[in-house]
């Protein structure tokens, strides 16, 4: 009898199993789908689309909706943000440091939020809002204009001290790959080597 209960302890259980093989499934997708922004971002911007219908349609919910503005605008923020913040470098030469002239060398900018974890965590945010929207005790009656103005102030503010943090401290949140030089053009002639010390004899 104590063995069957060791055994049956030892053994993970089917819930476990199944939130397991749920993760390496879901893992699985997020992996084979990390080669394709474009697309990632089309699925994404379909999902605002659709949640933004469900909130037109039902008119409610309000509060989620300027919730998942808020946050959706803190990942922007993050994302536009360098990885190591120039105003908090004392010294310049401490750390990496972002090209300020044409002739330097090529360093790619690095985000405090990668591009694929902002989109991961905005999809996954605005699915949350969706959800929230399947139950009526989120649904605060409010005076939703006055939200919009809230969420444009705020929106305007945080992005014209974002601007301002790039200007000062010249940078471009967007790196397009090194300077490719061109080398001589391709006439399409092949040169025999046999041929030529041949000649040469």
């Amino acid at each position: 009898m104590d063995d069957d209960i060791t055994t049956s302890s030892s053994q993970p259980n089917i819930l476990s199993r199944a939130y397991k093989r749920y993760c390496e499934i879901h893992q699985h997708y997020l992996d084979r789908s990390t080669p394709y922004p474009t697309g990632r971002w089309i699925f994404t911007v379909f999902l605002l689309l659709a949640y933004l219908l469900r909130v037109y349609i039902l008119q409610g919910w309000y509060i989620i909706t300027y919730a998942l503005g808020i946050y959706l605008l803190n990942l922007f923020i993050a994302f536009l943000t360098p990885k190591i913040d120039p105003a908090l470098l004392d010294d310049p030469d401490d750390g990496p440091s972002l090209p300020t002239k044409a002739n330097e060398e090529f360093r790619p900018f690095m985000r405090r939020l990668p591009e694929f974890k902002f989109w991961y965590s905005a999809s996954k945010s605005i699915v949350v809002g969706m959800i929230c929207t399947c139950f009526e005790a989120l649904n605060i009656p409010v005076f939703w204009p006055i939200l919009v103005m809230y969420f444009i102030i705020l929106f305007t503010i945080t992005m014209k001290r974002q601007i301002k943090h790039m200007i000062k401290y010249r940078y471009i949140p967007f790196s397009h790959g090194k300077t490719k030089y061109k080398g001589k053009e391709d006439t399409g002639k092949v040169v025999n080597v046999n041929a030529l010390a041949t000649e040469e004899v």
